[in-house]
C-alpha cells in the first residue's frame, strides 16, 4: 500500500485514502485503516498534508458508516428475517442483538473503529438491530474523528512502528466490547432465571 501512494500524485493520493476508509466502513473488507497509516507516513516525508488527510479520514469514515448503517437497517434486517436455512437462529440473533444495541451500541460502534473486524461490520449490526439513528450518528462521528486523528497523527509522529501500536489498541479495544458482550448476556440470563424463579448462584 505504502508503495501504491508513493507513486500517484498526492491530490489522488488523498482520493485513494478517502475512498478506501469509505468502503471499508460501509462493510467492505479493504485496507482502509492501513491506506491511512500509509499516507500518514507520506505527510512525514512532506509529500501530503497531514491536517488535510485526518479531515478527510475522518469524513469518509463517518459517510461510509452511515451508508452500512442504512444498508444494515433495509437490506441487512430483510435478509435476517427471510425465511430459510437458519431461520430460527437468525432471528435468536435479532431478539439478542436488539437490547445489546439499546444499552450498549454507543460503546460498540465507538470502540469497534478500533477494531479491524468491528470497523467494518458494526455501522451494518447497528442498522440491523435497529439502533436509534441520532444516537448512532453522534457516537459514530466522535469514533471517526478520534480514529482518524489517533491514527492519522501518531503515524505521523511515531512512524513505523505505530502499526505495532496500533494493533496493541486495537486488542484493548477487542477486550473491552467482549467484556461488555459477556456481562450484557450474563445479566440478561440471570434476569430470565430469576423470571422463571431459577435459583440464582448468589441465592
Amino acid at each position: 500500500m505504502l508503495a501504491v501512494l508513493f507513486d500517484i500524485p498526492p491530490h489522488v493520493g488523498y482520493a485513494v485514502v478517502f475512498a478506501l476508509i469509505a468502503i471499508e466502513t460501509m462493510g467492505i473488507p479493504v485496507p482502509g485503516e492501513t491506506a491511512l497509516i500509509a499516507a500518514a507516513l507520506l505527510a512525514q516525508e512532506g509529500q501530503l498534508h497531514i491536517e488535510t488527510l485526518v479531515v478527510l479520514a475522518a469524513a469518509a469514515a463517518i459517510l461510509g458508516d452511515n451508508i452500512g448503517f442504512a444498508i444494515g437497517r433495509k437490506g441487512g434486517r430483510k435478509l435476517f428475517e427471510m425465511p430459510g436455512p437458519l431461520y430460527d437462529l437468525r432471528i435468536a440473533a435479532l431478539r439478542e442483538g436488539e437490547p445489546f444495541f439499546a444499552r450498549h451500541g454507543a460503546k460498540a460502534v465507538f470502540l469497534g473503529r478500533w477494531v479491524a473486524g468491528l470497523r467494518v461490520a458494526s455501522a451494518w449490526l447497528a442498522g440491523i438491530n435497529r439502533m436509534e439513528w441520532p444516537r448512532f450518528l453522534v457516537w459514530n462521528a466522535l469514533g471517526g474523528i478520534c480514529w482518524a486523528a489517533t491514527v492519522g497523527f501518531g503515524a505521523y509522529f511515531v512512524g513505523h512502528a505505530f502499526e505495532r501500536i496500533i494493533g496493541v489498541g486495537g486488542l484493548v479495544a477487542v477486550g473491552v466490547v467482549t467484556a461488555v458482550l459477556l456481562a450484557a448476556v450474563l445479566a440478561r440470563g440471570l434476569r430470565g432465571r430469576r423470571a422463571r424463579g431459577e435459583p440464582t448462584a448468589e441465592e
